[in-house]
């Protein structure tokens, strides 16, 4: 998660929202996208755009691809989906005239894709892994 979250991530909060599964997640905060690259030095980031021209499912994912998620009202800032190449931006298509997806649901229609194409693996590669991936 990069900051400003828009949200709080307290466990009480993350409870009441229905995560009651957090105890295994490993949620870490960065403050910065240059931070988080740092950190986590993803194989390749995704930014998801409304404005791009590439299908998320157009894409073959890999073991540490990471994904951009800008909030609901406006999306990722123009600069953050710039500064990667156009193979990386990526849409979740929608009829015309129909609202978007909350990101909650944006999140989970690419995630899920990206795990579905890696046949499922959890961390550690054996699908039986009590981590999620």
């Amino acid at each position: 998660m990069i900051r400003p979250l828009g949200f709080h991530l307290d466990e009480r909060r993350l409870r009441r929202a229905g995560l009651d599964y957090c105890e295994w997640v490993d949620v870490r905060e960065h403050d910065t996208l240059d931070a988080f690259e740092a950190q986590a030095q993803p194989a390749r980031l995704f930014a998801l755009s409304s404005r791009a021209k590439r299908n998320y499912s157009d894409e073959s994912y890999r073991d540490g691809d990471a994904f951009l998620f800008g909030p609901e009202t406006r999306g990722l800032p123009q600069e953050v989906v710039q500064r990667l190449p156009a193979s990386r931006r990526l849409r979740i298509p929608m009829k015309p005239g129909n609202r978007s997806l909350n990101l909650s649901n944006a999140v989970a229609v690419v995630c899920y894709e990206a795990w579905r194409q890696r046949a499922f693996e959890m961390e550690g590669g054996t699908g039986e892994s009590d981590q999620c991936a």
